[in-house]
């Protein structure tokens, strides 16, 4: 994989470590969409272009293990990457344009990012008002399934696997002690504040061992 990248505009990673963002950490992050804070994360040296490598290394960096990690970065960029480069060949690096990721966009999905990768807080809280039967500030993996069943369209086995994928990460990752994800949890993958606290989570385990 590439070490080094094209020209790209910088995309800051600082993000609120619990809550959504309220006011700007700058220029260029104040700009971003919500579903491209999202992705930040996986931009390891903020050019503004994801390659297989740090996609990998953001895995690896929240406490997955080698072989997700590995399969989630030939999954993900082969995915995103001809659809955030209109017009050009992914070959042979699948470079992911953080700028365009809203192009990447999957069916099978919650709708809280709309098609220009806003946040839609209706539909965020949909989620529970329909799924979180139990706790309703959290889901179930019961609930989660029947979520992702309701969820899925018809003859969209691409975007229905992504969403099972997406999802099963996040909740094995993240349930507590009684097998629930909370709604706050879920509320920080969506703007990529929870990607930076699970890194900073593993890191400070590891400085403990």
């Amino acid at each position: 994989m590439a070490s080094s990248s094209p020209p790209g505009g910088k995309f800051s990673q600082t993000m609120a470590s619990s809550s959504p963002p309220g006011g700007s950490e700058g220029e260029e992050e104040a700009n971003l969409t919500p579903l491209q804070r999202h992705v930040a994360f996986f931009d390891r040296n903020n050019d503004g272009i994801i390659y297989p490598s740090e996609t990998y290394q953001g895995f690896r960096a929240i406490g997955c293990g080698v072989v997700l990690s590995a399969v989630s970065a030939v999954f993900i960029n082969g995915f995103l990457s001809p659809k955030t480069n209109p017009g050009k060949s992914p070959f042979p690096y699948f470079p992911i344009y953080v700028k365009n990721i809203q192009e990447g966009k999957h069916g099978s999905d919650t709708g809280v990012y709309d098609s220009e990768g806003r946040f839609v807080a209706s539909k965020f809280e949909e989620i529970f008002q329909k799924h979180a039967m139990t706790n309703p500030e959290a889901l179930s993996s019961k609930e989660l399934k029947e979520m992702l069943k309701a969820n899925q369209e018809p003859n969209d086995r691409k975007g229905g696997l992504a969403s099972w994928t997406e999802w099963r990460v996040l909740y094995n990752l993240c349930k507590d002690k009684e097998g629930f994800l909370h709604k706050d949890t879920i509320r920080a993958v969506y703007d990529g504040s929870l990607f930076l606290k699970l890194e900073k989570e593993r890191q400070s385990s590891v400085k403990k061992a």
